[in-house]
């Protein structure tokens, strides 16, 4: 019982998730006014609808690293979960002050590729785009894996390789700009970073405070002794 609460009670957390995409939902419109951050690299890039195959895998991405982080290394899954809402929050606060748009092109067609890539258009609208959220909590997780203690070569590089192309997939289906690539990359990496830092700096704190005996009170009759 005690190692099965253990292991639950953690990924219990991540009831979060569906909550944060509230507020994603709450935020993703013009109401605020809109700004862009395309680029004439973005105008050169083409769209390439077989790159939606790995944008819809990404939630299923994200939760089976939170859930293999939480059983393998739980430092590294609470370390990514605090910098996945961190993360989160940064993006809310630039979507409500700087709200952007990415155009997306028309997309005719009626095989299953186009299809998709019509239902997400439909599905999302093209705002709450810099930075990216889907590119933040994507190479957070690549992050989280690259500088954990797990050793284990095969698992590595499917989350780099498969992260990989879910971050490309945001822009060659015109999803995102470059810029909201590169700035959820960095985004990931600063808060990864500073997370860790912090959680390190807590423990060893807390590590220091364990060793430290702190003397008892003597009663009046041991003093006499």
């Amino acid at each position: 019982m005690k190692k099965l609460v253990y292991n639950i009670l953690p990924l219990s957390l991540l009831v979060i998730l569906p909550l944060l995409g509230m507020v994603y939902n709450k935020l993703n419109n013009a109401d605020r006014g809109v700004y862009s951050v395309m680029t004439d690299l973005d105008t050169l890039i083409p769209f390439i609808k077989i790159f939606v195959i790995p944008y819809v895998i990404w939630f299923p991405y994200i939760l089976l690293c939170f859930i293999f982080y939480c059983f393998k290394e739980r430092g590294t899954y609470y370390t990514a979960l605090i910098s996945f809402i961190i993360g989160q929050m940064v993006c809310f606060v630039i979507y409500y002050f700087f709200q952007t748009i990415t155009p997306r092109p028309e997309v005719i067609g009626t095989d299953y590729l186009s299809r998709m890539v019509q239902y997400i258009y439909q599905s999302d609208n093209p705002y709450n785009c810099f930075p990216s959220i889907h590119v933040f909590t994507t190479y957070l997780m690549m992050k989280a894996m690259n500088d954990s203690n797990i050793k284990h070569f095969f698992l590595t590089c499917c989350i780099n390789v498969i992260g990989t192309f879910i971050i490309l997939s945001t822009i060659f289906i015109k999803q995102h700009a470059v810029l909201d690539a590169v700035f959820g990359i960095l985004l990931a990496s600063i808060t990864y970073t500073i997370v860790t830092q912090v959680g390190r700096s807590w423990v060893s704190r807390h590590a220091i405070y364990q060793r430290v005996r702190i003397p008892k009170r003597l009663t009046k009759k041991e003093m006499e002794l």
